[in-house]
């Protein structure tokens, strides 16, 4: 079987091709070696693979740059994943996109299942549902994820700014009324990787297990480095952002989980095993 990644110099694209090159041919093209809004580059790229299945991890994910940048959001997150979509169907393989607890508003109080009412509302937000609705709309068989708070190795997220800010500053202070599961890349690309196999297409949803507040999961990033930075809660209302932020996205695992027949892990064991990734790498 030949799988084909899309955007796999992101932080969940390298671990796809981790995971997936164990068991497949893995084609791996980052950026650079294929932009998802040139459409004739989509599809000379999935011509040439000849994949059995199509991984698309590309993105536009800034979020506070997204506001300002509507254009550039949609071009890539929506018109791109049509043309990936396409391009997949067009030789009647199956597409994997992967989205966004930000497509829910954040006001309800128990976990998000994938039937729930969207309501993005963000310019990025927006965006990547269109890139769901057009992955669906174009590709029969298609899985949509939808996953939250993602870390792993090269990227730019929440536990790598904690670790910088926790190393150069004597405190932190942390907004606690923002709720969520934080999610290891290794371990929601292990999930696709037994998910694709069912041919169950659909929409999902996966996260590592458990919530907690972006002032506990920095707490727990701190100590599992073995710093002593002092971090201080606070609400999200003292720093204001141009792009607004779902107080609460938890998402329910049960349908991934029923369909696969694997169960995520809990995120702070997530989070141990990525530090010891992290030191390992070092």
């Amino acid at each position: 079987m030949r799988v084909l990644i899309f955007g796999a110099g992101g932080q969940l694209g390298r671990d796809l091709l981790r995971v997936f090159q164990a068991d497949y041919t893995v084609i791996a093209l980052t950026h650079a070696q294929a932009n998802i809004v040139e459409g004739e580059a989509v599809r000379l790229a999935v011509r040439d693979a000849r994949p059995d299945l199509v991984l698309n991890a590309a993105a536009y994910t800034d979020v506070e740059k997204a506001e300002d940048d509507e254009r550039g959001a949609f071009h890539t997150n929506a018109n791109g994943s049509q043309r990936i979509a396409e391009a997949a169907a067009a030789i009647e393989v199956p597409v994997v996109y992967f989205s966004t607890d930000f497509v829910f508003d954040g006001t309800k109080r128990d976990a998000y299942t994938p039937e729930d009412k969207t309501s993005p509302k963000s310019v990025y937000a927006k965006s990547k549902l269109r890139g769901e609705e057009n992955t669906l709309w174009n590709n029969p068989q298609s899985f949509v994820i939808r996953t939250a708070w993602l870390y792993g190795p090269g990227g730019n997220n929440f536990v790598e700014k904690i670790l910088k800010a926790a190393a150069s500053r004597p405190s932190l202070r942390v907004v606690s009324d923002e709720i969520g599961s934080p999610t290891y890349t290794r371990d929601l690309a292990a999930a696709t990787h037994a998910l694709v196999k069912t041919r169950k297409y659909g929409i999902y949803h996966g996260v590592n297990a458990g919530t907690c507040s972006r002032y506990e999961f920095a707490q727990a990033i701190v100590k599992e480095a073995g710093l002593e930075t002092p971090i201080e809660p606070c609400l999200a209302s003292e720093f204001p952002m141009k792009a607004a932020r779902p107080a609460y996205s938890v998402l329910s695992n049960e349908k991934l989980e029923t369909a696969s027949g694997i169960v995520m892990p809990e995120w702070r064991d997530a989070l141990a095993r990525y530090m010891k990734q992290r030191e390992n790498a070092a």
